[in-house]
């Protein structure tokens, strides 16, 4: 029998965040073995999870993966479906198999005017550039670093006006574009960034030509974390950072009208949306331009 205690998750958007607690009988009866899961069931959301040392579980078929100390996470992309099935079996074959509604949301449109013609519609010049730049990140989101290093919690990269959120349909230059998978906070140039978590540096790119500089943090178990459009890189591939590590400079380089912070999260392939990692913006930095 499995019981369910469910409570509002207020830090963040309360009406789409919740916890529950998935108690599985393992051993025999009255012997329950909690599955705990607090995260956010919407479209672009993360889950953090604790389970008995052992378990397996899978998200729609997919292996997530679980530490030695029963610590995992998982997420929903930007344009999830209304359902996914989770599965947890616990080291004794004790098996639950669960439904999770995902709640769709609404997103804005945002325009963006004044950028290089070159960058809306790059050339057949740099094309290759971009494929081999776009395969790059790709393969560093695709590792499923076994350490938990997401476990520390996340804190703002810096602080500042969010000028962009996750989500917003792109409008550059009047043409229609990819939505914006990231959070942008307009903070000026050579605002120090900090890493929001431990991770390890899988990219450490000076001049990419959409993102300019760029970092790319593995936090482990396939969340990985892209900063982009910096002044400075000031960390190397291969670096272990700590939260609150300084890893470069705000700036305006790549595709960027000015200068900003593009703050963006994947687990694995699913665009996550940073918002739901962190505590509000304090209120006195918050204004959207």
């Amino acid at each position: 029998m499995t019981r369910i205690a469910a409570r509002k998750n207020w830090t963040l958007l309360p009406a789409l965040a919740l916890a529950f607690v998935l108690q599985l009988l393992a051993g025999g009866p009255g012997q329950a073995a909690p599955v705990k899961f607090e995260g956010q069931l919407v479209q672009g959301g993360v889950v953090f999870g604790a389970s008995e040392p052992g378990a397996r579980i899978t998200l729609n078929g997919r292996n997530v993966r679980v530490s030695d100390a029963g610590r995992f996470v998982f997420g929903f992309g930007r344009d999830a479906p209304p359902e996914a099935t989770l599965v947890v079996v616990l080291p004794d074959g004790t098996r639950e198999e669960r439904v999770l509604r995902i709640e769709a949301r609404q997103y804005k449109i945002q325009r963006i005017e004044g950028l290089p013609s070159k960058m809306v519609t790059p050339p057949e010049s740099v094309l290759a550039r971009i494929r081999a730049e776009a395969e790059v990140i790709a393969a560093a989101r695709a590792v499923d670093r076994p350490e938990p290093l997401f476990e520390t919690g996340f804190i703002w990269p810096t602080v500042g006006p969010i000028s962009g959120v996750f989500g917003s349909q792109r409008i550059l230059n009047g043409e229609p574009r990819r939505p914006h998978y990231g959070l942008d906070i307009a903070v000026p140039a050579g605002t120090p960034v900090r890493a929001p978590a431990d991770g390890v540096v899988a990219i450490a790119a000076p001049d990419l030509y959409f993102t300019g500089g760029t970092v790319l943090l593995d936090h482990g178990h396939g969340l990985t974390s892209v900063y982009s459009h910096l002044k400075d890189v000031t960390v190397e591939s291969g670096q272990r950072l700590r939260q609150g590590d300084v890893l470069g400079t705000v700036g305006s380089t790549g595709r960027a009208t000015g200068a900003h912070l593009d703050w963006r999260i994947n687990w694995f392939t699913e665009r996550l949306d940073p918002a739901f990692f962190v505590p509000p913006m304090p209120a006195a930095e918050a204004k959207a331009e």
